[in-house]
């Protein structure tokens, strides 16, 4: 089926209270078949397992942003895979380093990273990692854990340079794409888009944040994730049909938890 995933976005977020089932309604009707709605607090995260309960089409995950990494509870391994065992849950995160806004001190989010990391790799699932003005730490820290054993996941929201890029697909990870990459702006991660293999690729919204191009400026939400496949469709040079075709398969090779539909 040549439908679209929109591989990280916030459902439960207060944005969408309203009119969630609107959303959830104008996201299919544009040919979004699958959205993976995204864990930022594991003291919230009987809202995110709810949504992915309301509705089929929708998986989500469970962890701790790094934003969040001094204010939650501190959380281990084990209890991360407790609340993995729900079959909606497919991932761990999202999780990482943030070092533009520094909510969280560097200690506390390498060390919330890596216990999701540790969390992915017993369990076989990915992990969901964000990152932000942190790419020699993040490089550094992948190589590390992956030397400990091999984990698979996905850089979401992707805006670092090309060395991370590089270094993200040689570890066997993937590259998911924003309405970033739509952005006037741009460019640069227009060029490191060019470089990501078909075969590692993902489209997503991170609504209600980042609305592409030309909804820019407004609330983000999941059916938008056409727009920015379309742009990316238009950098790889194929048909935004193929590009559907790729990155949905690409998602449900990561994501081996995620229910597909049958064709």
């Amino acid at each position: 089926m040549a439908f679209l995933v929109d591989s990280h976005c916030h459902l439960d977020f207060p944005d969408f209270a309203p009119e969630q089932e609107a959303v959830v309604a104008r996201a299919k009707a544009a040919g979004v078949g699958h959205m993976l709605t995204i864990g930022t607090h594991v003291t919230k995260f009987d809202q995110v397992r709810a949504v992915a309960e309301k509705y089929d089409g929708i998986s989500c995950t469970v962890g701790i942003h790094p934003h969040e990494a001094a204010s939650e509870p501190p959380v281990d391994v084990e209890r991360l895979i407790e609340l993995a065992h729900h079959p909606k849950v497919v991932a761990f995160g999202e999780t990482g380093l943030d070092f533009y806004y520094e909510h969280s001190p560097r200690r506390e989010q390498e060390t919330n990273f890596r216990v999701h990391i540790a969390a992915a790799r017993q369990a076989n699932l990915p992990v969901v990692i964000h990152t932000r003005d942190a790419d020699s730490e993040m490089g550094a820290i992948l190589q590390e854990e992956m030397e400990q054993g091999t984990f698979t996941g996905v850089i979401h929201c992707f805006s670092s340079g090309p060395e991370l890029a590089e270094l993200a697909i040689k570890l066997g990870l993937y590259i998911s794409l924003s309405g970033i990459v739509t952005f006037k702006k741009a460019e640069a991660l227009r060029e490191v888009a060019k470089t990501v293999p078909m075969d590692r690729l993902l489209v997503e919204t991170d609504a209600p944040y980042l609305a592409p191009v030309p909804f820019r400026g407004k609330r983000n939400e999941p059916a938008y994730v056409a727009h920015t496949a379309a742009t990316v469709a238009g950098l790889k040079g194929v048909g935004s049909a193929e590009l559907a075709a790729r990155t949905t398969d690409n998602f449900f090779r990561l994501f081996t938890k995620a229910e597909r539909p049958a064709a």
